[in-house]
């Protein structure tokens, strides 16, 4: 079988199958024959690993997480790739494909079901407009998932990489800062398309915290403090949590002096620990 980055052979499958490429889920196929192996290879594809992968595209990636994981269990949107999906992914009996949308499908279930007894890890080459709204479910359900390796908008990517308190970081950074490590992979270009975005892209992963990392009393509080902070990120911290939570502002400039935080401090200028202190002397304040 012709390699599946080649494009005129990308270009005939697509046609015998009358499939066209839809701009509206974000579908951009793979051509870089160098890309995919290195997603599979980083990406925790190899033996006792199940991937979950997210996306099939024509299965240029899901072949090489394919010949190197122990199963591979695809949720693919698009039910019109399944005819191309048949014929290129025919001599693999490790590979199954869910016909479901990833932000709305029961990811436990199909977890637990399909990895018995193996280690699971997420590889993906996301459509652009579902990034984050994505990785914050994977990280929010808490799924036993040890790695996401996911190819990303290399703008967004920088973002989700970003340290907590730089000039990059935004709600997104410190969510993925509170759930695992994230780090950049490597770059690819535009060119490694087809057909070819207008901007550049990035592989990047996520390592997860085996057990919980930062210890926050009211994780529902932290998050709050997170998005309202961010949201207004230009205003001094103490006032915009004072008005969100209906606080004498006296009472919140007690609780930012018991964190050791002044109080015209914006929340771009936090570290992950001093969000954690202050979302738990907040939230022991709330209670009385």
């Amino acid at each position: 079988m012709p390699e599946l980055t080649d494009i005129n052979y990308i270009k005939q499958i697509m046609t015998k199958h009358g499939f066209h490429v839809s701009k509206a889920l974000g579908q951009n196929f793979l051509i870089n024959p160098t890309v995919c192996p290195r997603i599979a290879e980083l990406g925790n594809a190899k033996e006792n690993f199940g991937i979950l992968e997210i996306g099939t595209g024509v299965g240029v990636l899901t072949k090489e997480l394919a010949k190197r994981a122990e199963k591979v269990v695809a949720i693919e949107l698009d039910n019109k790739l399944f005819p191309i999906l048949n014929e290129t992914l025919a001599e693999f009996n490790n590979i199954k494909i869910i016909h479901g949308d990833a932000m709305k499908i029961n990811l436990k279930k199909i977890i637990s079901e399909e990895f018995e007894n193996l280690q699971v890890a997420v590889c993906a080459n996301l459509p652009y407009y579902i990034t984050s709204p994505l990785i914050m479910r994977l990280l929010e359900e808490k799924l036993p998932i040890k790695t996401i390796t996911i190819m990303v908008q290399k703008e967004a990517g920088q973002r989700l990489c970003a340290p907590v308190r730089s000039r990059e970081s935004g709600a997104v950074t410190v969510a993925v800062a509170y759930y695992g490590e994230a780090k950049k992979l490597f770059d690819v270009t535009r060119g490694s398309f087809l057909p070819a975005p207008n901007v550049d892209s990035m592989v990047m992963q996520i390592k997860l915290y085996a057990e919980q990392h930062w210890h926050v009393q009211d994780e529902n509080l932290f998050f709050k403090i997170i998005k309202i902070g961010f949201s207004q990120r230009r205003k001094q911290l103490c006032s915009v949590l004072a008005n969100y939570f209906h606080m004498p502002k006296t009472d919140m400039l007690s609780v930012f002096e018991q964190a050791n935080i002044l109080f015209n401090t914006r929340i771009e200028a936090l570290t992950m620990p001093e969000l954690v202190n202050l979302s738990n002397i907040l939230a022991e304040n709330l209670k009385n």
